[in-house]
């Protein structure tokens, strides 16, 4: 009886298990192990060509220079927090230029102050150097593309050679913080749905900059009800912070000094890529009033509703969720009052988006294959590696008398970002009458498909899976 008894008490024998991996590397589990599916020699092959292009970047970079002058900005404002100084009142550089952002962003520029100058300047590039590459992993999670084998190799190329993309050529050459809030961003949105905390890091880059509070919006008319509450409430909590921290400063932000667009810099200059931007190269004048509000309007409308409409037509579309996140993006630059050059590294992921699409397109077969999305790609490539705003006059008021023939190069990035909005739509059009599902859901048609009946084009969709 006790043999029975211990042979019942025994537990039955498995075959042992492979360790758990400690909680610090559960998330560089999956990077590691793309990492060693990845093929050799591409990756070799890839991992070669970056490092050139990073050498021939930083001997460009040498004899250019580089002033990392938004660098020097963010460090005298995380002294003037560290110092208990007037954050706004402020003024560094041989420009003069004062704290623009929020009071919580002045607080996380505390910990440049321990620094020095020099040691920022390489820590800073080889940090913004690396974050292109979580970029690039982040857009490619976003896109669904390429095969995840071969992502560590797209990592790698876009890693060392998206440094001649003006947006993030311009940001390595400020020292900008665009990239930090990207990754923040499309993180967060890369996260599934139903997840915990979704929206926390949206949250955190509108408490830095404001511009990504758009994102919010996007979450809360895709239907993500939860995640755009959380996204807002975090912003709260970063305004909260703030306040406790800096009363004064953060006073003196909401309701002065973030309606001075003076302090930002000027409309009308080149810099500025946003619609507004152009409205005012267009007329020749440095307040375009009440037309370039209107058109911001419709711009921000036209936008948001693309974003949404892609989304929802995620059931016809491929890379559905891609294209809603991308025209978010681009409709939060375009209707920014001032978006300088070195915001527009959403460049990544729109390129990051075409790519895929230009890949499904030569993948199907000759007899049905159609030249559309490479010369599209190939356009919108060139527009960011052009340099366009810099090449035309541009000196002292020269940016208020530009010619006809000048107003394309000088508005490059409105212009791509107005079209890729319309491609967005035409996209998502184009896919749904394919399927012959409707262009909108109308509410009837909502409840009807809640009650089962579904729309001819389910009924298509279903067949196929019946059989």
């Amino acid at each position: 009886m006790s043999t029975v008894h211990e042979e019942r008490r025994t537990p039955p024998w498995r075959p042992e298990q492979p360790p758990a991996p400690a909680a610090w590397r559960r998330p560089f589990a999956a990077p590691l192990a793309a990492l060693r599916a990845a093929p050799r020699r591409p990756l070799a092959l890839a991992t070669a060509l970056a490092l050139f292009s990073l050498l021939a970047y930083a001997t460009v970079r040498h004899f250019v220079g580089t002033s990392m002058v938004d660098m020097i900005v963010y460090r005298a404002e995380g002294a003037a927090v560290a110092d208990g100084r007037d954050l706004y009142a402020l003024r560094v550089t041989e420009w003069n230029l004062p704290a623009t952002y929020p009071p919580f962003a002045a607080m996380l520029f505390v910990p440049t102050t321990w620094f020095g100058v020099g040691f920022l300047r390489v820590a800073i590039t080889a940090g913004n150097v690396a974050l292109i590459g979580l970029l690039a992993h982040l857009s490619f999670k976003l896109v669904g593309w390429p095969r995840r084998e071969l992502r560590p190799v797209g990592v790698v190329l876009v890693a060392g050679l998206g440094v001649w993309l003006e947006p993030v050529f311009t940001t390595l050459r400020y020292g900008q913080i665009n990239l930090v809030l990207a990754c923040l961003i499309l993180w967060d949105l890369t996260r599934p749905d139903g997840r915990r905390g979704k929206g926390i890091a949206i949250g955190i880059a509108a408490g830095i900059k404001l511009t990504p509070g758009l994102f919010a919006v996007y979450l809360l008319i895709t239907g993500r009800i939860r995640a755009a509450f959380v996204a807002g409430f975090t912003f709260l909590a970063t305004f909260a912070l703030g306040a406790a921290v800096l009363p004064d400063a953060t006073w003196g932000f909401w309701t002065k000094y973030l309606y001075d667009s003076t302090r930002v810099g000027k409309t009308e200059i080149v810099d500025n890529q946003s619609v507004r931007g152009a409205v005012a190269r267009l007329l020749h004048s440095a307040d375009p009033g009440t037309l370039a509000t209107l058109a911001s309007a419709c711009v921000a409308l036209a936008g948001l509703a693309v974003a949404g409409w892609a989304h929802r037509s995620g059931r016809w579309t491929p890379r559905a969720e891609a294209w809603g996140v991308c025209c978010a993006a681009v409709t939060a630059v375009l209707i920014s009052p001032i978006s300088w050059t070195h915001h527009w590294v959403w460049c990544v992921p729109m390129l990051v988006l075409l790519a895929a699409e230009a890949a499904h397109e030569h993948s199907r077969p000759t007899a049905v294959r159609r030249l559309r999305w490479r010369p599209i790609f190939g356009a919108t490539l060139l527009a960011f590696l052009s340099f366009g705003m810099w090449v035309v006059p541009h000196k002292g008021d020269l940016d208020l008398h530009l010619p006809p023939l000048h107003q394309f190069p000088a508005d490059v990035y409105p212009i791509v970002g107005i079209c890729f909005l319309a491609l967005g739509a035409l996209r998502v059009t184009a896919r749904r009458r394919a399927a012959g599902a409707p262009l909108l859901q109308l509410p009837q048609q909502r409840r009807d498909r809640a009650a089962g009946a579904g729309t001819p084009a389910d009924e298509q969709l279903r067949e196929p899976q019946q059989a």
